[in-house]
């Protein structure tokens, strides 16, 4: 155990400036190409699911369970009050989670504890895996976390340091499309029952604002992030 202590506790060096970058357009090529981001998509709903999920508990919400459906969409079941601020606080975790998780794990890759974030991913996929009542969830989430374990066990740290860029920079990024495409959908009137919409009546606020609440979180986020990853002292060093 003391040797596990000392592995996630111990800082490691990050990859040179250039690979930062080359995984942060990796992952931007990954989010604005469709083919691709139909198939990475479902990452981005796990964290988003994740979100509610984490946050019904923290509210006192009764969880009862998570779905995850191949077509990359997905709902957490809750039971509790219908209204008040527990049910606000979840209705709203969702689309803001995959960019606070991204900004989490900016944070923690750039100070080097790569070990940790990985432990950490694991360690919710795990807890997660115990809330999915459905047959494709659970292998999502097996594949998901069977793969990062793997990586992290057989890789090299240095690749384990790179890939983690790669997965912070997708989760950044990544966390601004679906809130985009939710607006685009409700403009043309595809998503009656969308989280911003659940809020709307809720809280008497519009639709609108919700989804720009949700925007301005993922774009604070994104650029905190891309700070934390790629200081400006150091870019223009």
């Amino acid at each position: 155990m003391s040797e596990v202590w000392v592995t996630l506790t111990t800082p490691q060096a990050g990859p040179p400036l250039w690979i930062v970058l080359l995984a942060a357009l990796a992952a931007l090529a990954v989010v604005t190409w469709s083919a691709s981001w139909q198939l990475s998509r479902g990452l981005i709903t796990i964290a988003h699911e994740g979100g509610h999920a984490l946050t019904a508990l923290l509210t006192r919400r009764k969880l009862q369970g998570i779905r995850l459906h191949s077509d990359t969409s997905g709902v957490t079941l809750t039971r509790g009050r219908p209204t008040g601020p527990g049910m606000i606080l979840t209705a709203a975790a969702g689309y803001v989670a995959p960019s606070l998780l991204g900004l989490g794990g900016a944070w923690l890759t750039s100070a080097g504890y790569v070990a940790i974030l990985i432990t950490i991913v694991i360690a919710l996929l795990f807890c997660m895996l115990l809330l999915i009542r459905n047959l494709f969830g659970v292998v999502s989430l097996l594949a998901t976390g069977g793969a990062t374990a793997a990586l992290t066990w057989y890789a090299p740290p240095d690749v384990d340091a790179v890939l983690a860029y790669l997965a912070v920079w997708f989760l950044l990024f990544g966390g601004v499309r679906p809130i985009v495409e939710l607006q685009r959908k409700r403009r043309h009137g595809r998503a009656p029952s969308s989280d911003a919409d659940q809020l709307a009546r809720l809280t008497f606020l519009p639709g609108g604002f919700w989804v720009l609440l949700f925007l301005l979180v993922a774009g604070a986020a994104l650029l905190g992030g891309a700070y934390l990853l790629v200081p400006l002292p150091l870019a223009f060093h």
